[in-house]
């Protein structure tokens, strides 16, 4: 069954921060479906107070990566989300050690 990573990053271009935000198993659908829902639940539209965010857009960057970016009054929240398929893996017997094999 694949493996995917569900990969966040924050900052600006060289000053990127990367983090892998979930790991999973399972179909590229079911993954699909957990990256949709992170990106859905970042910096929802309305806080836990119940204050409308100024300003909150999703771009799709590619199918399987979006661009959040949430304003508020006085800062800018922005992450990039990205679902990455594991390909290689020196742990594991049913992956090759390296991409080309």
């Amino acid at each position: 069954m694949p493996r995917w990573a569900i990969v966040q990053a924050n900052g600006q271009a060289e000053a990127s921060r990367y983090t892998v935000r979930r790991e999973l198993e399972g179909s590229e659908a079911e993954a699909l479906a957990a990256l949709l829902h992170i990106v859905d639940t970042f910096e929802k539209a309305v806080t836990a107070a119940g204050i409308r965010r100024q300003k909150r857009r999703v771009f799709r960057v590619a199918e399987r990566s979006y661009f959040v970016r949430v304003e508020n009054r006085m800062s800018v929240e922005e992450a990039h989300f990205t679902l990455a398929e594991l390909i290689a893996d020196t742990h594991d017997d049913d992956l090759p050690d390296t991409v080309g094999g």
